[in-house]
């Protein structure tokens, strides 16, 4: 059963702190519920409310294939910004874009911060792809999911053997915010989390928010528990079908509805036998933060299809637009490679012409010429990376990104009504 026990600090630091911050004394440490076969009773509403968005965001997965490629990675790349975001790091989506870039080609002036979000987009398709493909899950698979995450620091990969906590004083938890389990017992829950994450028995998104709140209870490594807690939603998601194509931004709504999603996690960690509390009742606050999250992120990947679509149409008619000003025929071949390019953009855009060669397996100077010509025709811009290296923006794509964030910072979700209630980047210049 689910409690909280009592446990003694010794402080192992003598001086050079404030006593408040090295303090010896009791703590009280939260030992969670195993959940591989919890009877959870979902409430009704909230029952009838996971089946409509679930129907939604198969809807997203039925949008067409094409919008959809795009779409994914472009996805992906916010959601990556976003659990940043929460870790307090916020580089441009143009930075980080380069950074991505620079995985593969030597590129100057990439700050450390954008390397950072690029390893979380690592993390963040990992979690939807490889994780995705296995028969059957294990911890070592998540395990290698958090050294990818964070693969210059060794000293934090493997399942924790100390106690750690959050909030308070970085040197004690007597005071803390939350303390998670002792290291003894991570072993076992974790077993436990994995067993739940391969089975079916609740719905797709209730088994989402479950994984997620009880990874975050366990906090299993010593750094990197949110941002890898945040990929195994998508996980989960992926796992079970519900989105084969599409990613939901759910960190950038997690994030702006922060109070709600600590108090929701509060509300998961019960205290049924001391508080006389219903363990389903209480976890039910929780599943309804993450279901309304959830919710907020379906329509906002509508809308960003919605716009992605705009985007092609008028890059479509620009690109038309300049071929029969130089004699050539309104619409290149489909096979083509600025065809092919144009329907790239929201995947990769930035990019070079070697990255665009690889891409879409074609040569150095066919890649050189459809990257010219969408140049020529307005849509893309350059950037000098490296010494005779240019890349090519697709600008309007890394402002979309932008202003979606912004737009996700909102508790109202529109920045036209309700300011950003976080750090985002700046509003695009028109």
């Amino acid at each position: 059963m689910a409690r909280w026990e009592e446990a003694h600090w010794e402080s192992s630091v003598d001086a050079g702190l404030p006593r408040s911050a090295r303090r010896s004394g009791p703590y009280q440490r939260y030992v969670p519920d195993t959940i591989d076969g919890f009877a959870l009773g979902v409430d009704g509403g909230l029952s009838r409310e996971v089946t409509a968005i679930e129907r939604n965001i198969r809807a997203l997965n039925d949008l067409g294939a094409e919008n959809l490629a795009g779409i994914a990675r472009f996805l992906l790349r916010s959601e990556a910004i976003a659990s940043s975001r929460i870790e307090g790091i916020s580089p441009s989506a143009q930075q980080v874009a380069l950074a991505e870039l620079g995985q593969s080609e030597a590129i100057r002036g990439v700050s450390e911060q954008a390397q950072v979000v690029a390893n979380n987009m690592t993390i963040v398709r990992q979690s939807t792809t490889e994780l995705v493909e296995v028969d059957t899950l294990t911890v070592d698979h998540v395990v290698g999911l958090h050294q990818s995450l964070l693969p210059d620091q060794p000293q934090h990969h493997g399942l924790r053997t100390v106690q750690n906590w959050i909030g308070g004083s970085n040197w004690s938890p007597v005071g803390a915010d939350f303390v998670p389990p002792d290291p003894d017992r991570v072993p076992e829950l974790m077993a436990d989390l994995i067993d739940y994450m391969n089975g079916a028995a609740h719905a797709p998104l209730i088994q989402a928010a479950v994984v997620h709140a009880q990874f975050e209870t366990i906090h299993p490594f010593t750094d990197g528990n949110g941002r890898v807690g945040r990929a195994l939603i998508h996980t989960v998601l992926a796992r079970r079908g519900l989105t084969e194509r599409a990613v939901l931004p759910i960190s950038l709504v997690l994030a702006t509805l922060r109070d709600a999603y600590i108090t929701g996690l509060n509300s998961y960690r019960h205290d049924a036998p001391a508080a006389g509390v219903n363990a389903s009742a209480s976890i039910n606050g929780w599943l309804s933060t993450f279901v309304q999250a959830s919710a907020v992120a379906v329509e906002q990947s509508r809308t960003l299809v919605e716009q992605i679509e705009e985007l092609r149409s008028d890059w479509t008619s620009r690109l038309s637009t300049h071929r029969e000003s130089v004699g050539l025929r309104a619409t290149p071949r489909a096979d083509s490679a600025a065809a092919r390019l144009l329907r790239q953009l929201p995947e990769a855009p930035v990019v070079t012409a070697t990255t665009l060669s690889k891409i879409l397996n074609i040569s150095f100077p066919a890649a050189s010429a459809a990257l010219d010509e969408l140049k020529r025709a307005g849509i893309l811009g350059t950037k000098s990376i490296e010494r005779g290296a240019t890349a090519y923006l697709a600008r309007e794509v890394l402002d979309l990104i932008t202003l979606t964030e912004r737009a996700l910072a909102s508790t109202k979700f529109d920045t036209r009504t309700t300011p950003p209630n976080r750090p985002v980047p700046a509003r695009p210049n028109n």
